[in-house]
């Protein structure tokens, strides 16, 4: 154990950080994770589609005031590792005096340690009780079911922020300004897009409102994209300033992509997304 140990430990793998992780990481001094999700190594047939990337995760956790976050790669030795062994290897990589964790926590080799099992081996150890949203526990599951159906309102009241994702601009094909709405034009590796359908949204960026079609824009025919892009047009006319690396946040899912017969058609379409 290190000589000037952390005094609370948070675990867990907190993909999305939604508002039940950030009441276990609550005045926590450090943080222990995974770089993968243990389900990807134990049974790959149940492991989830991903909120955020690893680096995207850290920064979340670092958010919630924790001084240090350490990831430990996630293998088929790891999880074959019997909970004293588990134990000792993370007192060995972070000291600390206690453990703050969710109730469904569990480590080692089957899932054999849980809290009880700290507790009854010397670790102090705080349960944190779930967050509830509408009534029913907020969970990473719950909240991929949302993105899967657009319900990003809901999605952004489990995550306790909203839903957002780092992106960079690319130079577009003047589609957009030769129908009469320029758009930016933004490329993002963020795993959440994955699980959003493909459709206008209302987004911010840079303090700024826009509507947003994150999909192909099939109506452009052969100029249409070949894979999802994000393009954002600000009916204010007011186009944020570009930083490089820049955060667009969802708001709300307005209607599914769909290609429409004539550009007048399309036009049309997006002149009422700008009204909703």
């Amino acid at each position: 154990m290190r000589e000037a140990p952390y005094s609370v430990l948070a675990v867990g793998f907190f993909d999305g950080v939604h508002l039940g992780h950030q009441a276990i990481l609550h005045g926590a001094d450090a943080a222990l994770t995974f770089g993968c999700h243990p389900l990807s190594v134990v049974a790959p047939d149940r492991a989830p589609q991903l909120m955020m990337s690893q680096d995207e995760r850290i920064a979340a956790i670092r958010g919630c005031g924790v001084r240090e976050v350490v990831v430990l790669d996630f293998t088929p030795e790891i999880a074959a590792t019997d909970p004293a062994d588990f134990l000792r290897m993370a007192q060995a990589r972070i000291g600390f005096s206690s453990i703050r964790c969710g109730a469904n926590w569990r480590f080692g080799r089957g899932g054999e340690g849980d809290a009880e099992w700290l507790r009854n081996h010397g670790v102090s150890v705080e349960v944190v009780p779930y967050a509830e949203y509408q009534g029913c526990p907020v969970s990473s599951s719950r909240i991929r079911e949302c993105l899967k159906k657009g319900d990003v309102a809901d999605a952004n009241a489990m995550l306790g922020r909203k839903l957002s994702v780092s992106a960079r601009r690319f130079r577009g094909k003047g589609v957009g300004a030769e129908i009469g709405f320029p758009t930016v034009n933004f490329e993002s590796g963020s795993p959440v897009l994955e699980l959003l359908p493909r459709g206008v949204y209302e987004v911010e960026c840079g303090g700024l409102r826009g509507v947003a079609n994150y999909g192909v824009a099939p109506t452009m025919g052969a100029r249409a994209w070949n894979s999802p892009v994000l393009e954002v047009y600000f009916p204010d006319g007011e186009v944020p300033s570009e930083t490089g690396s820049e955060t667009v946040s969802f708001r709300r899912f307005i209607r599914p992509e769909r290609r429409f017969d004539s550009i007048e058609g399309l036009k049309a379409q997006i002149a009422r997304d700008c009204e909703r």
